[in-house]
């Protein structure tokens, strides 16, 4: 089955009084085009997050996050006893010795001075937290790929649509072809006869409608056009990682389409011919979607 380009995943867990969030987001793109936000703590795994991320997802626009959130009910920031203390001896022996009052507000002001409220972080990355970390980061990376999946069947099944009406029409053009053969013989020996009014080696004239409805013809064409279809079918059924492959076919599935327009010169082809245009269209849009 193929995937789309398109998905979501997301994923959470705790450890001790954190909660670990991960959050991936992808888009189509030719390559591989990852945007990491790590949060600080793990950035020295920034490396072989980005390495797991691409074995897995291989192309797409990758938009990545991984933050902290902190227990609300953790206590808050604790105060530094001996700094506290510190900083309150050194301002009462100056206000003794310059002779001075105290500040009626000194449990504020000592509060503000450096160092006092402190901050209690984990400096280093231990083992057992990365292995939470990494199962977090498998698990967002595989709630993305069943939403790419999803993606993918919608989009399967969009195209088996698009090639099936492509064939009906192709199937339609078919019994204009011998009427186009027979108007353009009528509307040449017409204006001979007619218009221009001078005589005509017959023969002559009957070789010469051959080369020119030989330029005409699209048999090659259909032919072409009809394997094109059939192996983008057996493309689409071979499984992930054939958007590339997808996409070129629905080129030349282009080209066969539009020399079978410059060649039709009949009204009738001329209208399914841009139908086609319109399915195969529709087609190289949703290609760009494909892994």
């Amino acid at each position: 089955m193929i995937q789309s380009m398109t998905g979501y995943g997301k994923a959470t867990a705790t450890f001790a009084d954190k909660k670990i969030n991960v959050e991936i987001k992808s888009l189509n793109s030719k390559a591989m085009d990852l945007s990491a936000r790590i949060a600080p703590l793990y950035r020295e795994k920034e490396i072989e997050i980005r390495n797991e991320v691409a074995k897995f997802l291989e192309r797409g626009k990758i938009d990545l996050s991984l933050w902290i959130e902190k227990d609300t009910t953790e206590s808050g920031t604790p105060i530094n006893t001996a700094v506290f203390e510190s900083y309150y001896n050194q301002i009462k022996q100056l206000a003794d010795s310059m002779q001075i009052p105290v500040p009626a507000d000194w449990f504020q002001v000592v509060l503000r001075m450096p160092d006092v409220m402190t901050k209690v972080e984990i400096q280093e990355l231990s083992e057992e937290e990365w292995e939470v970390v990494h199962k977090v980061i498998i698990e967002a990376i595989e709630h993305l790929v069943d939403f790419r999946k999803q993606e993918g069947a919608a989009l399967e099944k969009k195209f088996t649509e698009k090639i099936n009406n492509i064939h009906q029409l192709l199937d339609s053009v078919t019994p204009y072809e011998k009427e186009r053969v027979d108007k353009v013989k009528e509307r040449i020996i017409d204006a001979l006869e007619k218009t221009i009014s001078v005589d005509y080696d017959k023969n002559r004239l009957e070789q010469e409608l051959i080369y020119y409805i030989e330029k005409l013809d699209i048999n090659e064409e259909k032919q072409r056009l009809a394997n094109h279809l059939k192996y983008f079918m057996t493309t689409l059924e071979s499984g992930n990682g054939q958007g590339k492959k997808l996409g070129f076919i629905a080129q030349e599935m282009g080209r066969e389409i539009n020399t079978m327009g410059s060649k039709s010169n009949h009204a009738e082809m001329q209208k399914i011919v841009v139908q086609m245009k319109d399915e195969l269209e529709q087609i190289k849009e949703q290609v760009l979607n494909v892994m």
